[in-house]
């Protein structure tokens, strides 16, 4: 048994220059330390972040939160043993009493969480990885290479635009190819649309003034296939349906589509791009809707689940009863705790779907996210561009880890 002794939480800037929680947690041979990210665009099923709302940061501090930690949290975890998890996670959950963490605030409950983990690895001498879970699997990274919707200041309706290197041997090769590709897309926007086109978004995608959502398709395979790529790199949409859904309407490229029209239109996108992935096709209490389209084009393309499935398992659950996707999109912020982000991952995989493990939007240093990636056995982990540090640090953790692996 190694004792927890003292628990301490700071406010720190998260990628987007926003308040987010810095948590250490001190054993007495050492300190685990972790710090969790925001998202911008939030499903409503998501726990509960809680901010201060007052004038400090305009609204967005987090002292409430932080107290909570250094108070409630550190008497409630002082002299647990900090190798046992699921323990701690289930004390957290106690503690707190709510079931979406609105009493503590889901990014105080979860940078506790992430922090015991880390500490948890450390006394029991193994990476983190390994204390984690029993998979030794690298992910497939998907990189969002163009920003739509609330991560640029354009017209595209859709959000993310990633390419999927599927077809190497090695995280490397992978790595490799999307950073060249992303390159080449560079020098394709500035000489087409000048040196504004090439401005990037919150996750480090360029943010081109593009208005039509079939745009930066024809762009993309282009870069993909100007560096050489043709054939072993995909594409994949995160729509963020959520977004662009009014008045039980889909608004895309200035017109208003039915739930049918929307179907038949992402169908002809795949028949005319290599797309593989399509997350948040549909608003999130869309059940049916996602899976109408997993019939239509299920066999070609992953349908994947975030603000519909918000990592919980009850709208898991759900989503299996009802066929609608093939693919959990994994937040750890959405549930609060890395026991129950595991416990949803491992939901996921019985049913037979894929898990891409996701950073956020407003994102830390911490590379937490690549380790539990690798723990769940996690088929994708998408962070972003390769660019920017506090995405390229998910990536460079991936490569030390294949490295120790290999």
């Amino acid at each position: 048994m190694v004792k927890i002794k003292k628990i301490f939480a700071r406010e720190i800037l998260d990628s987007r220059g926003v308040p987010t929680i810095e948590v250490d947690v001190w054993i007495s041979r050492g300190i685990g330390r972790a710090s969790v990210p925001s998202g911008k665009s939030k499903g409503k099923y998501e726990a509960l972040e809680l901010r201060d709302n007052d004038k400090r940061f305009h609204g967005k501090g987090v002292k409430k939160a932080i107290q909570n930690i250094n108070s409630t949290i550190a008497q409630g975890l002082v002299d647990m043993d900090c190798t046992k998890q699921a323990k701690i996670d289930n004390r957290l959950i106690k503690l707190d009493k709510t079931p979406n963490k609105s009493n503590l605030g889901a990014n105080a409950i979860l940078a506790a969480s992430m922090a015991c983990a880390r500490i948890g690895a450390l006394a029991s001498g193994k990476e983190l990885y390994s204390h984690l879970g029993k998979w030794k699997k690298l992910p497939i990274p998907c990189f969002n290479i163009i920003n739509g919707g609330q991560h640029a200041g354009n017209k595209l309706a859709f959000q993310e635009y990633m390419i999927i290197p599927v077809r190497f041997h090695s995280f490397k090769e992978r790595l490799r190819a999307g950073s060249e590709i992303y390159h080449e897309l560079k020098d394709i926007l500035e000489k087409r649309y000048g040196k504004k086109a090439i401005n990037i978004g919150d996750e480090g995608g360029f943010a081109p003034q593009l208005s039509k959502v079939e745009m930066p398709l024809k762009l993309i395979t282009q870069a993909i296939g100007q560096a050489g790529y043709e054939r072993k790199v995909n594409i994949g949409l995160d729509c963020a349906a959520n977004e662009f859904f009014k008045n039980k309407k889909y608004v895309v490229d200035g017109r208003s589509l039915t739930t049918k029209q929307l179907v038949d239109f992402y169908a002809e996108l795949v028949e005319k791009y290599p797309i593989i992935s399509i997350e948040d096709p549909f608003a999130e209490d869309e059940f049916k809707a996602f899976a109408d389209l997993k019939c239509k084009i299920g066999k070609k393309v992953m349908i994947v689940g975030d603000d519909l499935l918000a990592t919980n398992p009850e709208r898991i659950k759900k989503a299996i009863r009802s066929r609608s996707c093939s693919c959990l999109l994994l937040k750890p912020n959405q549930i609060g705790t890395v026991t129950e982000a595991i416990k949803a991952a491992n939901l996921a995989k019985k049913a037979g779907w894929n898990v891409m493990a996701s950073h956020r939007s407003g994102e830390t240093n911490d590379p937490f996210i690549a380790d539990l990636a690798v723990a769940i056995g996690a088929r994708y982990i998408k962070a972003g561009a390769p660019c920017r540090g506090e995405r390229l640090a998910k990536y460079n953790r991936l490569l030390r880890i294949e490295e120790q692996l290999s």
